[in-house]
């Protein structure tokens, strides 16, 4: 393979690093995280008046590697950047930087696609996706890599916006995308639905759910500024989350209710067989995505492979 330089660009990064690839990795890291050989504390961040730095660090020592990845909260920066470094776990040796954005959108993609692959049904052929940014986009680029899906329909608020992602991402992965008019037509009849707003109110009713659907939700999750309606917590026969450390590390309350929320199953133990998924069809289930910190670092290190 040729030489890898050791500071990548995304564009660098995505010819290096496939979805698929990123789902395998990220598996990879789940299985570590529970046994027990991912570091993986709570992100920390610098506070200032107009933002924040936030950081984020952990190593996969199965793996060996370990590192970290700071990005900005400033509402008026003029760039949207992140710096994820990689670094041997053995010998404390650099081996190499992303800096984009890539890294964390793929990372959390691809955790959205395990959990899909782990609680949605075999059987899915329906998506619902609220939102038509960064990170929708990642959502169902993951989703099309573990389940064929026949029909797919996006809604966001503005006409335009979901307009181009079924356009744009219809002709990225070769399906069929339905930009809808209302949340409710995304969200009734569907399979898998997908959450990945901005939004600090819920998008839509969990009246509308049918029996069976898989939801992940990916936007705000502190009580009083929520993308879901708590009540989802209560209707979910299984809730899960990537990182219960970040759920109780957060310095607001999680929007679940406290009987729901004590509810929570890692979905490393689903991917590792310790905890059971999906026990029959019509069930709800639920996956509320924060972050699992270290898989930023164990995404970035399979482009300083030998890929």
């Amino acid at each position: 393979m040729d030489d890898v330089p050791q500071r990548l660009t995304d564009e660098e990064f995505d010819r290096r690093v496939s979805m698929a690839q990123a789902i395998d990795a990220i598996e990879g890291a789940l299985c570590e995280h529970a046994a027990g050989t991912l570091e993986s504390p709570p992100r920390f961040a610098l506070d200032l008046d107009g933002g924040s730095l936030v950081f984020t660090a952990g190593a996969a020592t199965r793996q060996g590697v370990m590192g970290y990845r700071v990005y900005e909260t400033f509402p008026d920066s003029p760039d949207d950047q992140q710096l994820v470094s990689v670094y041997d776990a053995e010998t404390g040796a650099f081996c190499g930087s992303v800096l984009g954005y890539r890294v964390g959108a793929v990372r959390t993609g691809a955790i959205g696609g395990v959990a899909i692959d782990q609680m949605a049904r075999a059987d899915a052929t329906t998506l619902g996706i609220i939102g038509s940014g960064r990170q929708a986009r990642t959502q169902l680029e993951a989703t099309a890599v573990v389940r064929a899906f026949e029909r797919v329909r996006v809604y966001s608020p503005t006409p335009e916006h979901r307009e181009r992602f079924a356009d744009e991402m219809g002709d990225r992965l070769g399906l069929e995308i339905e930009a809808v008019e209302t949340a409710a037509d995304a969200v009734s009849e569907v399979d898998v639905l997908i959450t990945a707003t901005s939004s600090t109110k819920p998008v839509f009713d969990p009246e509308w759910l049918s029996p069976g659907t898989h939801v992940n939700t990916l936007g705000p999750k502190f009580a009083g500024t929520n993308e879901l309606d708590p009540v989802i917590g209560s209707r979910a026969d299984l809730v899960v989350t990537d990182s219960l450390a970040q759920v109780a590390g957060y310095s607001r309350p999680f929007f679940l209710n406290g009987t729901d929320q004590d509810r929570l199953v890692e979905l490393s133990a689903l991917v590792d067989n310790e905890a059971g998924g999906r026990r029959d069809t019509d069930e709800i289930t639920l996956f509320c995505s924060v972050g699992l910190a270290g898989t930023e670092v164990v995404l970035a290190s399979e482009a300083f492979g030998d890929g």
